[in-house]
Parts: C-alpha cells; sequence; structure tokens
C-alpha cells in the first residue's frame, strides 16, 4: 500500500501548472456516447477516476486512444453492438459512471446501470437522476443493486423541476435529453464551470442548448454526426487546492492555466482571511501571509464557497487568529477528515452541521489515514505545515482525482515523496 511521507516546515517557492479538470471530463466521456464520429478531447488529467470511466466506456464498446503525455483523448462511437450494461465492478468507485445511464437510455433506449459508489462522504442519492428520466418518458425499476431503464419509443422532451440542486442529475438530464424528441427545460439547474463545459461540448456535437440563469433549454436533436475536438477546463478545485497551500505555507506561489473569474469566490474568500493574492487573467501569485484573520464561510453550490474546497480551508482555519466556522450544507458526511486533523494537533469541534476551528493551533506530524478525495488532500496540506514528518495513508483517494500532486510539490520545494 503506497503512502506519502512529508516533511513539514518547508517554504512553497515556484510555479505550478494547474490540470484539465476531473469533473469536467468525466460527464464529457460519458457525452461522447451521443457521437457517431470522432471525439478528441485535450487538456485530460490523467487521474484514476479518468481510467476508471474509460474502461467503462471501453466495456460498452467505445473505441479509445489514449496519448498520455500529450494529454489527450481519442474517442470513437461506431459499434453497431454496442453494450448497454455498466456493471457494479466499473461504477462501484466513482459517482460519475452513472452518467452514461442518461446517454446511453436517449441514444440506444435502453440501459441498465449498476447503482453508484464513490466517496463515503455521504448518501448522494441518484434519486434526482432518476427523477428527471421519469420525467423524459423513461420507465425505471430498481433489481439486484441496478438501475434498469428503458424508453421503448425513445424520451420525449419535458420541463423539469428539480426539487434541490445537484450536479450530476443536471448532467445525466443535459445528456438524456440531447437525444429527446422536442424541447426539454430544466428548472433549478446546477450552473458548475463543469456544466457549461459539458454544454460547450453538446453544442459542439450539433446540440442547442440556452443557459438563462439556473434555466437551461434544450433542443432534442439527431446524434452528432461531425467530428468534435474539445479542450478541457482547468481544474478549479485543484487550483483552489494550491492556493490554500501558498496561504499555509508559501514564500512566492504562482498557479498557471487558471480562469481568475471561474474561483471568484475561493479568491475573495482567502482575502478575507489576509491572504496576500496577486490577480492576472490566467494566473496567481501567493506571496507569504505573516497573519492569518478567522472567518465564517457556509459551503454552498456554485458560484458559493465549493464543498470539495472545505477539508482543505480548514486547515488554513487552524492558523488563523481566533474562532473560525464552516457550516456544511452539501454532503451530511463531510467532516470525516476532522479526527485525522485533530491528531496533529487541530483544536476542532463539530455541532450538528457546523465545525468550529480554533486557531492558531501548532500542528505536529503524525501517521494519519485519507478517507476520501479531498479529505486526504487535507492532511497533506496539514503536513506541509506541521512540525516533524507525517504519513499519509491510503492516499490511492488522492490518486482519484489529483495528477501529480507530490511532484507538483517538489518543483516548488516541498519535501514530500511516495512510498
Amino acid at each position: 500500500m503506497q503512502k506519502l511521507l512529508i516533511k513539514g516546515k518547508k517554504e512553497l517557492f515556484g510555479t505550478i501548472s494547474i490540470s484539465g479538470s476531473k469533473n469536467a471530463t468525466l460527464p464529457i466521456l460519458a457525452a461522447s456516447i451521443l457521437s457517431n464520429n470522432g471525439v478528441k478531447l485535450a487538456n485530460v488529467p490523467m487521474v484514476k477516476d479518468i481510467f476508471t470511466m474509460l474502461e467503462l466506456l471501453k466495456f460498452i464498446g467505445i473505441k479509445i486512444r489514449i496519448k498520455k503525455k500529450q494529454k489527450v483523448i481519442e474517442l470513437k462511437n461506431n459499434n453497431k453492438k454496442i453494450n448497454t450494461l455498466a456493471p457494479y465492478k466499473l461504477v462501484k468507485t466513482m459517482r460519475a459512471g452513472v452518467l452514461v445511464l442518461g446517454a446511453l437510455l436517449t441514444k440506444y433506449k435502453k440501459a441498465k446501470v449498476s447503482l453508484p459508489g464513490g466517496c463515503a462522504i455521504g448518501t448522494r442519492p441518484v434519486d434526482l437522476h432518476l427523477f428527471a428520466l421519469k420525467k423524459l418518458g423513461a420507465k425505471i425499476k430498481i433489481k439486484d443493486g441496478y438501475i434498469i431503464a428503458e424508453a421503448k419509443k425513445g424520451l420525449v422532451g419535458s420541463k423539469i423541476k428539480f426539487p434541490s440542486i445537484s450536479v450530476g442529475a443536471t448532467e445525466n438530464a443535459l445528456l438524456a435529453a440531447f437525444g429527446a424528441k422536442g424541447k426539454t427545460v430544466l428548472l433549478n439547474c446546477a450552473v458548475e464551470p463543469e456544466i457549461s463545459d459539458l454544454i460547450s461540448f453538446l453544442k459542439k456535437l450539433g446540440g442547442k442548448i440556452i443557459i438563462s440563469g439556473r434555466k437551461i433549454t434544450i433542443i432534442g436533436k439527431n446524434f452528432g454526426t461531425k467530428k468534435t475536438y474539445h479542450k478541457i477546463i482547468f481544474d478549479r478545485i485543484e487550483a483552489g487546492t494550491y492556493l490554500i497551500a501558498g496561504a499555509l505555507i508559501g514564500k512566492k506561489l504562482v498557479l498557471n492555466k487558471i480562469d481568475t473569474k471561474i474561483i471568484k469566490s475561493e479568491i475573495d474568500t482567502l482575502k478575507k482571511m489576509g491572504v496576500n493574492i496577486t490577480n492576472n487573467k490566467n494566473s496567481l501569485s501567493i506571496l507569504k501571509t505573516k497573519k492569518l484573520k478567522k472567518i465564517n464561510i457556509t459551503t454552498k453550490p456554485y458560484p458559493g464557497f465549493p464543498t470539495d474546497l472545505q477539508a482543505q480551508l480548514m486547515v488554513l482555519m487552524t492558523q488563523a487568529q481566533g474562532i473560525s466556522k464552516i457550516k456544511e450544507n452539501i454532503f451530511e458526511n463531510r467532516y470525516m477528515h476532522v479526527p485525522e486533523l485533530r491528531r496533529m494537533g487541530a483544536k476542532i469541534e463539530i455541532k450538528n452541521k457546523t465545525a468550529y476551528i480554533f486557531g492558531a493551533s501548532r500542528l505536529t506530524g503524525a501517521e494519519v489515514m485519507a478517507t476520501d478525495l479531498r479529505a486526504s488532500v487535507s492532511l497533506v496540506l496539514a503536513g506541509l505545515i506541521a512540525d516533524n514528518r507525517t504519513m499519509v495513508n491510503r492516499i490511492y483517494h488522492l490518486d482519484r482525482g489529483y495528477e501529480f500532486l507530490e511532484k507538483k510539490l517538489q518543483t516548488c520545494k516541498a519535501e514530500i515523496k511516495r512510498i
């Protein structure tokens, strides 16, 4: 079992290029099912979740060519005998596997997809996905851990108002509506940048899609017949993670290959805490911050502060003067990193959905265990500022979503290695 060994107190100095977004790539890979011709994706992060999704697409019958060095993936769906099954073994490790449901159902009129797995951060049910697909005319039942969906005469456009905002359900509904007859109107949608990127890709496939606030209108069409090229947007969660690393222990850290407008909420939050950040159009510079201020935040759907940066921000709060608060509004079980941070000396109390972080705390290296993707990187951040050495176990969680994490930190003078 691989581990990360970190020796703390080494100032970060250098430049980090931010990778393509995992959370944008996964639904776009599912959307490639909708093309009848070639799809070429650039700026793809070479992380575990992407390879798992590619295995699933291969199983379905899509031809795939991976160019790792160029970060390019080419896909071709010209298989007459497509497999409309997504088995448990390929869906169990990540939530995004369920996104093939909408694409398969709208194109092939049936699909059998395992109920998904993924991080242990809450129930994250697929109820809203199924709610949307039923509104489009799908007959759905759940049997033996599988979603069995059918639309013998094809899906038909409908007006769908989501009871609550869901990124995955919005994506699945978009994919399903792409091939549905007539017009579909989605209301109370998620509007994350990754969804905008998916819409940009679907437009290149020939889809007619209009966004207005949390309303998305899709005019159903036949499936993409022309070759499609698309460059994936940058990973805003990776950018936010390194932004926090720079705030914690950066002498001067530069992040490039980003769009600063997309991460305005994250930048504004850190600036309120006193972090010294200089904005450029496609890069950020984080300079040494001597005194951090306390802050209260609530995680919210985009454009609010993202739940995927909550654990990382909590580490920064341990170094701020006074009591900071985080209210976790998205997932009910997303404080699993707290016991591990306490082992390192952090003073944190949880009451209901709110974490109270008492700062400033002196952290000490310890052996800790990752429980999910974002929790694991928070322990790496804690290790960077802790006295002595920190050992992070179960780093396969990290490998699901962070590309070359230790290499990027090593180039900026961090003492971190995989063992």
